[in-house]
């Protein structure tokens, strides 16, 4: 917990200058219980028994208060790491809401991000769990139905293609293999830059693509074979100088050399991946597993047949909202995220979210979903767990204004999902990998479960 003591200055400025607004009041009220911070807590004690250290130890680092409220003003803002750092430093009722003196030093964007990362998904999604578990303590929050779909989250990176990859990998490798070849006082040449060469590719390979006609296609082929065979090159030279460094590496600074290699290894991996796509889609054989970004590993091209996005990158989320009631505009809480790797299909993601809903100890009256599940797994899943299901144009008991009552209801979690997206972050994961992608829409899930909280009676 933070110091809560106010300074002299604090005590000398306006009621109406150190009282916060409504939102951010209601807000403090949640955060300011310890049980709401206790999955922080376990976390570090874990950590701390793991590494077989005793409490107190290291260097000291922002008290878990204040970081839980910069996560939660940094999702409902949008805002960036080094944004969200410096606007809480010149707002006063910011300052105060995440418990932060005027002669404080705000900490720095760096401490925030690795802290973000340090404490995981997991945390995060335990806190959730937390807040709807309080909900129903204190709040009276009653769940009788819930909506479940799925939607696509956005990788951070640029639209992929093969030639794109492949000109990012000659740089890359470039770059590391001059890291390391200074480590190991080998040849600063020793993996060649390519990049002006792929570059000549690329320019070429964008001029044809105008053309649109079928000899275009073929050039379009050769050239991206090219960079393909470009790209195989410094894959060999930068495994050659990894060699190199692994024999290399006694003595002082061996650890250091060992791990620059280690990286290039890995990144060495993902090149020769995309050398062996792009020799699949030359000779016309079909892809799967696709690699799409040589910094977000993980991310996958997705279709899910919309109009004005067709493929996505990135991943898929099954959300799960509980609600008291079906009523228009009904407000509920979203269970912690579901998710693989891949596009896998509603009914892979389903027993997971049903897993969530038995560890809250939730028993529902109905559950609504839409007509991507399938009836028998669906059943399946959810057994037990609800007295009805209703799977739009499958399965649709009831009388005809029951059906349509389901149907605006189970019709509501798009807009719940473009709610996430447009005022939660939810829309683009900022962080990289899939570890990343469940620690931000666990962030987003949790801020939102906050804001619900607060419009509880």
């Amino acid at each position: 917990m933070a110091d809560a003591q106010e300074s002299l200055w604090e005590a000398m400025l306006p009621a109406e200058v150190r009282a916060l607004p409504d939102d951010l009041a209601k807000l403090d009220e949640l955060l300011s219980d310890l049980a709401v911070l206790a999955p922080i807590a376990i976390r570090w004690e874990r950590l701390l028994a793991e590494a077989g250290c005793e409490p107190g130890r290291g260097r000291p680092t922002i008290p878990m208060e204040t970081y839980v409220r910069f996560m939660v003003v940094k999702h409902r803002s949008g805002w960036g790491y080094e944004t969200l750092t410096r606007e809480i430093s010149d707002s006063i009722h910011l300052r105060r809401f995440c418990r932060l003196g005027l002669g404080e030093r705000v900490p720095d964007e760096s401490t925030i991000r690795k802290l973000t990362r340090r404490l995981g998904a997991e945390v995060v999604h335990e806190l959730t769990r937390v807040v709807i578990a309080k909900a129903r303590r204190e709040k009276r929050f009653r769940p009788r139905a819930a909506r479940i779909d799925a939607t696509v989250v956005e990788a951070d990176i640029k639209y992929p293609t093969d030639a794109g990859l492949a000109a990012d990998g000659v740089r890359a490798l470039a770059r590391e293999g001059r890291k390391l070849a200074s480590k190991i006082h080998a040849k600063r040449t020793a993996v060649r830059d390519r990049s002006r060469a792929i570059g000549v590719r690329m320019r070429e390979l964008t001029r044809t693509i105008r053309r649109r006609s079928g000899e275009a296609k073929a050039e379009v082929l050769e050239l991206t074979k090219q960079t393909g065979a470009m790209l195989r090159k410094s894959v060999k030279e930068a495994r050659t100088l990894v060699d190199a460094a692994q024999r290399s590496a006694r003595g002082r600074g061996a650890q250091k050399k060992l791990k620059a290699a280690k990286a290039l290894e890995e990144l060495a991996d993902r090149c020769e991946k995309v050398c062996e796509q792009i020799v699949k889609r030359v000779s016309g054989e079909k892809i799967t597993d696709r690699l799409v970004s040589l910094w977000d590993p993980d991310a996958r091209p997705i279709r899910k047949g919309k109009l004005g996005k067709p493929n996505e990158f990135g991943y898929v989320d099954q959300l799960c909202e509980i609600t008291p009631n079906t009523k228009p505009g009904a407000r509920g809480f979203i269970l912690p995220p579901v998710s693989e790797i891949g596009n896998p299909a509603e009914n892979t993601l389903l027993p997971a979210t049903a897993e969530e809903i038995r560890t809250l100890d939730i028993s529902l009256r109905e559950v609504m979903v839409d007509g991507g599940f399938t009836t028998k797994e669906t059943n399946t899943a959810l057994e037990g767990l609800a007295d009805e299901i209703y799977i739009a144009g499958r399965q649709e008991a009831g009388s005809r204004k029951t059906r349509r009552r389901r149907k605006r209801y189970r019709t509501g979690a798009e807009g719940r999902i473009s709610h996430l997206k447009r005022g939660y972050g939810l829309r683009r994961s900022r962080l990289k990998g899939n570890e990343g992608h469940q620690i931000w829409g666990g962030w987003a899930t949790f801020t939102y479960n906050a804001d619900t909280y607060t419009t509880l009676g």
